[in-house]
């Protein structure tokens, strides 16, 4: 707790009304956070009161390892300490140790790194390499998909709300319904570069395909000449119960963009990996694609201790388990609120649960946070809360939330059926 928290909220939200946006300021009022968080330690965040939550948002799907991992905090003090950005003149060490253990760890032969700062510029380059290495220009993405909200990504990005105010967009993108391949096949010829392709969909309210799914773009794409990208920005690194989601299909991609949990929830980081023969024109010239920030020293410092932990701890392992148990709960919650609850879905810690309506996906969401858990609805699908735990999630945090959540909809109901 703070001296004056009273008085740090107000002139916070002051501050957020004047010189940030005062919408957000609307919306955190409307879902009832009058405070501001203050610090974090593992699964749980505490508020300028003092007041812990258990956070099953996740950033969403940043804090893998949870927050303030000591091992990544130590690395990036180290580096900070010693250089924490680069002059760019000579090799930086912690980058060249992210980018081989990047291509240990990637599915077959994925080898070159390009480290950036988010997941949206992650797509950009993706997209970029995709066509400099096939001289193609269209590209196939899926209806609910989210890439991000830079220019080509969100070009990508499958949900009107977010392109219309910007259009026109980049031209030669196609979008096809998520989880049907006949649709992909009829659209995908020698004209596209590459399709791209999140292995299940995040924002789009945790949307899992039909198994033979991503077997099928992969041969759709291999016919065609066309290069698979496949997005593992929110997917990747332990949360679905493998290191990668596309290893649930035994699929490989040509080109894997990641980034939330690669920064350990410390420092931001993204980055693209593509297999060695596409990597010819940034070979010829390294500057081609570029990021000032990109690949300096702290943040990569944080991506090799993010990789190490998860290997070490074998945390996809733990989110597999640690999965079935939190779905199990909520299956349970469902069962008790049939009118209010239509779905519980997802792969590992990366879970869905899609209400009746947006509404009761915002109210059930305000009512968890004042309980003490925080949850988060899904951008491109509003009507899909979607939880996103750190993989070190305990099941007595586990059970908390499911009574939560339980609770939540125990009062929602009771606003809803008062307000007829």
């Amino acid at each position: 707790m703070v001296p004056n928290p009273d008085e740090l909220v107000a002139d916070t939200l002051r501050k957020y009304a004047e010189f940030v946006n005062p919408g957000l300021v609307k919306l955190y009022r409307f879902g009832g956070v009058e405070t501001v968080e203050w610090e974090a330690q593992g699964v749980v965040v505490r508020d300028v009161y003092g007041r812990e939550y258990l956070d099953f948002s996740g950033g969403p799907a940043v804090f893998a390892l949870g927050h303030r991992h000591p091992r990544v905090v130590q690395a990036v003090v180290e580096q900070i300490h010693r250089m924490p950005m680069s002059v760019r003149a000579m090799p930086r060490r912690p980058e060249a140790e992210l980018a081989a253990l990047l291509a240990e760890l990637t599915p077959g032969d994925l080898r070159y790194c390009f480290f950036c700062n988010s997941g949206a510029e992650a797509v950009e380059g993706a997209l970029k390499l995709a066509r400099a290495a096939t001289g193609r220009k269209a590209f196939v993405a899926t209806e609910g998909a989210f890439h991000g909200k830079t220019f080509g990504a969100l070009s990508a990005t499958g949900r009107e709300k977010y392109r219309k105010p910007f259009e026109p967009l980049l031209p030669g993108f196609r979008h096809v319904p998520f989880g049907d391949a006949d649709a992909m096949a009829e659209v995908v010829d020698r004209d596209v570069a590459a399709v791209i392709v999140e292995p299940i969909q995040g924002e789009g309210g945790v949307r899992v395909p039909p198994d033979d799914y991503l077997p099928m773009v992969r041969e759709i794409c291999d016919r065609a000449g066309a290069l698979l990208i496949v997005d593992e920005v929110q997917t990747g690194l332990g949360r679905t119960g493998r290191m990668f989601a596309c290893e649930h299909w035994g699929v490989m991609p040509d080109i894997l963009t990641l980034a939330k949990a690669l920064g350990g929830g410390v420092m931001p980081i993204g980055a693209f990996v593509a297999r060695p023969h596409l990597w010819a024109a940034f070979s010829d010239d390294p500057y081609l694609h570029s990021s000032t920030f990109g690949g300096n020293p702290a943040a990569c410092a944080a991506g090799v201790a993010t990789l190490r932990v998860l290997v070490e701890e074998d945390l996809p392992s733990r989110a597999a388990r640690m999965g079935e148990v939190l779905m199990a709960g909520l299956r349970e919650v469902a069962a008790r609120h049939p009118r209010w609850v239509r779905d519980v879905r997802g792969k590992g810690l990366l879970v869905g649960v899609e209400f009746s309506d947006p509404d009761v996906a915002l109210l059930a969401s305000a009512e968890a946070i004042a309980r003490g858990v925080i949850f988060f609805f899904s951008l491109n699908r509003p009507e899909v809360v979607r939880l996103a735990p750190p993989l070190i999630v305990e099941r007595h945090h586990v059970e908390r939330a499911c009574a939560v959540l339980d609770e939540a909809l125990q009062a929602v109901a009771q606003t809803l059926e008062a307000a007829g």
